[in-house]
This record gives structure tokens, sequence and C-alpha cells, in this order.
């Protein structure tokens, strides 16, 4: 019922806060997506603007003032029954470990008002950084300004975290927030680099997304994972698909095709663990056309995974083949895409 009205309050207000909200906001809008604001901030880079102030806001959604966001509110809407309900789930408080805690500050995470109501807040920064004439793009709470000197960098992070603080009441990570260049920024799961033909900067898949995704590809492929292969397969495809989706704009067909005969090669792993017995591996490999002896040399490796994976035989499981089974390969989908 709580999620409902809230959903309601949201799709409500939505397009009475929309014409308010700064064009270089591009998280939680309609027909707005992560992607926008990437090539928002490659346009800056290609313009000169290659010093990165890269703003942390320590735990944004657990640390907004209820207050100050509220008197936003009224600010823009001006409905003491609206009000009243969106107060009310601000200070409804969580459960945590099964005990009642009060929330007398922040947003509730998870819901669905929290990322409406995070952009009241933050319209807030939008509309100084305009008034500054400052090159930015925010996407919820991830904020980066773009400028052309480390000199104004250092004075422009300074002077808008102090500005963050004071007027708005948030807290600042200054740990983690700092100046940076292009090339070691990661923003929204993405890296940027400049590529020696064209001389321009581009964005592809931050390492660290890279990461990820190869751990999620592993998990779903461990070989003692008791699944049946059409339930693995969907799986895979799933992620793949999502991923990819996800960072289709950035260069990345040399990271994907390594990707790919990694994923192969974990499949086909999977595949001989399945056959278990040595007679149902030998008869496997001579249906895929083995002859005698590449068969009998692949079955002679038993239950040595990594050994049997690297033989001719097992790589008798090709690509064509697996594709036959429905599995995707990352690097076909993303350049049909």
């Amino acid at each position: 019922m709580d999620r409902i009205i809230e959903q309601a309050i949201a799709q409500r207000l939505t397009p009475i806060v929309e014409p308010l909200f700064s064009d270089y906001s591009y998280g939680f809008r309609p027909k707005r997506k992560a992607q926008q604001a990437v090539i928002k901030l490659l346009e800056y880079l290609n313009d000169g603007y290659t010093y990165i102030v890269d703003i942390d806001l320590e735990k944004f959604f657990d640390n907004v003032p209820q207050d100050k966001l509220m008197y936003l509110v009224h600010g823009i809407i001006d409905d003491g029954d609206t009000e009243s309900l969106i107060h009310k789930y601000l200070k409804a408080g969580v459960m945590v470990q099964g005990k009642y805690e009060a929330t007398e500050k922040g947003t509730p995470q998870g819901g669905n008002l929290s990322p409406l109501l995070s952009n009241i807040m933050l319209n807030e920064l939008d509309k100084e950084l305009e008034a500054r004439g400052l090159h930015f793009v925010r996407y919820a709470d991830d904020c980066v300004i773009a400028v052309g000197s480390s000199a104004a960098a250092n004075r422009v992070m300074h002077t808008v975290t102090k500005w963050i603080e004071k007027k708005l009441g948030l807290k600042v990570n200054m740990t983690k927030t700092k100046v940076t260049r292009p090339s070691n920024l990661k923003y929204l799961g993405f890296g940027f680099w400049k590529d020696s033909k064209d001389g321009q900067w581009k964005a592809r898949p931050h390492q660290d997304s890279v990461a990820r995704f190869k751990r999620k590809l592993k998990n779903l492929t461990d070989r003692s994972w008791s699944i049946s292969m059409d339930d693995r397969i969907e799986k895979l495809n799933a992620v793949i698909r999502g991923w990819i989706n996800y960072y289709r704009m950035g260069n990345m067909k040399g990271a994907l095709t390594r990707i790919d005969e990694h994923l192969r090669t974990r499949m086909r792993i999977v595949i001989w663990k399945q056959w278990k017995k040595s007679e149902k591996r030998y008869w496997g490999l001579r249906k895929l056309g083995a002859p005698e002896w590449m068969a009998k040399q692949s079955v002679g490796f038993g239950d040595h995974y990594q050994a049997v994976a690297k033989t001719t035989g097992l790589h008798l499981i090709s690509k064509e083949i697996l594709a036959r089974r429905g599995l995707l390969s990352c690097v076909d989908y993303y350049l049909l895409g």
C-alpha cells in the first residue's frame, strides 16, 4: 500500500518538477539515462575541459536534511496534504535486525519517492553550478565538473564543497572528492581514453566494471553448480545482454573477445563434467567429429579440468555448437546491436 501511494505521489509530482530541473541532470528522469551523461561529459573533454572535479557526497540518501528538503518541496507544490504524506514517509523509520530505528534525516532508500526527492534536493546544486557558468553533469548524487586548468579545478572543488555543506547541509567526503584527469576517472561505470588516431576522448567500460562482469560470468559457469544447461544459458544470456546494452556506446570489442574465449572455455568444462563418465565423454567427442586418438587423449585427462580444456578434442565444442545450444557470443551481440 505504501509503495502504491508513494508511486502515485511521484507520478503526480514528476510533470510539475520536471520543467524546473537542469538539462545537465540525467538520473531518474523521464527519457534520460546514464549514457547521455557520459556523452555530455565527452563533449566537455573534447572541448578542452580536461580537469575533472569528482564530488563524492557521503551517504547522500542517509544524510539528506529533511527540514531543508521539505522547505524545497513546499516551495514547489504548496499543498498541505501531499506535503504531510511525504513528511510521514520521511519519518516512518526503518527496521534494522528486527528493531525499529527512527529516521531523523535522509530519505527512504529503495522507496519510490526517493529518486524524485533527491533530484529536488540536488537541483539546488545544479542551479548554483549553472549560475557559476560551470560545465557539469549529474546523475543522482554522482556529479562531476569539467574545467580547463588544474588551478581552476582546485578552486572549484573547494568553493563548491563549502557551498554544498553550508547551503544544503550535506556531507562531502573529502577523502574521495578529488581533482583528476579523464584517464583516471570512473564515472557511471565508464572509463575514458584518448584515441591516438583522431585525438578524441572516448568512453569504454571501466576496468572495474569489466572485472565485475567477469566475476558474474565466472559464478554462472561454476562447474559445481547443479543447474540444467538450459537454465544456466538463460541466466548467462540475461547478464550478457544487460551488461552489453548498458555499455554498448563504449569501445569494448577487444575486451569482449577475451571474455568470450574464457567463457567458452568454462562452458566446455561444464559440459565435460556433465558428461561424467569416460564412456560418455568418448562418445560425445566422437559425435562431434573427433578421431579416435583425439577422443582418447582428451578422455585420458579425466577430471583434470584445466588440462583437458586445452586439448584439441574439447575445442570441438565450438562457438557455433554453443551458439546452437543457445549461448550468446558477447562480441556478436555487441556488433549486431
